[in-house]
C-alpha cells in the first residue's frame, strides 16, 4: 500500500525532480541511452515501480525487446554499443557509489565515449534515477498503474 504520494505531499520538491528530468531530456544524450541507464539502476535498486514505468516507456520509444531482456546481463551480450556499454558501466558505479567509488579507471575508459558535459549529463541521469527510485521505494509507489503520456500534438500555424 502506498505510504505517500511525493507529488501531493511536497509538489515543489516533485516539480524541482520533474525539471531536473526535463533539462535531461533536452540534454542532448540519446532518447535510448536514458532509457538505458534508468532501466538498468532501477533493476540494482529493485524499485518495481520505477521498472514498471521505464520499462513501458522504453517500450513506447522503440527499443527493441532483446536489448530490455538482456540488459542485466549486458556484459555478457554484443547487443549493446560500446558507447551504451561505457554508459551502463557508469550508471552501476555511480548507483553503487558506496562499493566502489567510481574508479578512475572507468571514468577513464568511459571518457573515451563522452565529452566532459556528456559525462556530467549522464552522472546526473544516474542520480536522478537513483534519487526517484529511492522516493519510490520509500513510499510504496504502486507498481503496474503508470502509464505512457500520449504525445501532445503540436499546434500552429
Amino acid at each position: 500500500m502506498e505510504r505517500f504520494n511525493m507529488a501531493r505531499v511536497a509538489p515543489g520538491a516533485y516539480h524541482a525532480m520533474a525539471g531536473l528530468e526535463q533539462y535531461l531530456h533536452q540534454s542532448g544524450l540519446e532518447p535510448a541511452l536514458l532509457h538505458l541507464i534508468k532501466l538498468r539502476a532501477s533493476q540494482i535498486n529493485g524499485c518495481a515501480y520505477c521498472l514498471d514505468m521505464h520499462w513501458k516507456d522504453s517500450k513506447a520509444a522503440g527499443l527493441e525487446d532483446i536489448k530490455l531482456y538482456e540488459l542485466p546481463a549486458w556484459r555478457e551480450t554484443s547487443l549493446y554499443t560500446d558507447r551504451e556499454q561505457a554508459a551502463l558501466a557508469w550508471t552501476e558505479a555511480v548507483t553503487l557509489v558506496a562499493d566502489n567509488h567510481v574508479p578512475d579507471q572507468l571514468y577513464e575508459d568511459v571518457r573515451k565515449h563522452f565529452g566532459e558535459k556528456e559525462l556530467a549529463d549522464l552522472t546526473l541521469a544516474v542520480a536522478a534515477i537513483n534519487a526517484w527510485n529511492r522516493l519510490a521505494i520509500s513510499a510504496r509507489a504502486t507498481p503496474g498503474i503508470y502509464q505512457v503520456p500520449k504525445p501532445q500534438m503540436k499546434t500552429g500555424t
